[in-house]
């Protein structure tokens, strides 16, 4: 099965490999351990209200997301996490299976910028339980999306 986040991707003709999991809970933590991949190079994509902007934050699945960083990158002083029906809404995606791509909505991005030093990474494609493998400095391209160190030190 397709989803919204593959079909984008392969329009614009970005190199990613599937990887599916049987999903039994949300969560980096969990997709990173039955996928067998290191938790530092899963990605969450995380869902922020910047005074009425929302963004993507996509953070390395062992850190915590610093919101003042993330307020800072597009301008604001501060930024609090959506509730979870408003990320559904707004990316047309299950949370534990949210993807920046293919949303619903277009929002700006930002990655933590640690994450530019892997080879490869895993982030969700738009469905819980399937994963993409792909170029970290591909999903920056391809979102337009800013890198900072966004996570709490």
């Amino acid at each position: 099965m397709s989803t919204r986040a593959v079909t984008e991707l392969k329009k614009k003709k970005v190199s990613f490999e599937i990887v599916r999991y049987e999903h039994l809970q949300k969560g980096a933590e969990y997709a990173a351990r039955a996928v067998d991949f290191p938790l530092e190079r899963t990605i969450k994509t995380l869902v922020a209200d910047i005074r009425g902007q929302y963004v993507f934050a996509l953070m390395p699945g062992d850190r915590q997301l610093d919101l003042k960083m993330v307020a800072r990158v597009f301008g604001g002083k501060k930024a609090a996490m959506v509730h979870t029906g408003t990320a559904e809404r707004l990316t047309g995606y299950q949370v534990g299976g949210i993807s920046p791509f293919g949303a619903k909505k277009r929002l700006r991005a930002v990655m933590e910028s640690r994450l530019l030093e892997h080879e490869s990474v895993m982030i969700n494609a738009g469905q819980r339980g399937m994963m993409l493998k792909m170029s970290p400095a591909d999903i920056a391209k391809t979102l337009n999306c800013k890198t900072a160190s966004i996570s709490q030190e």
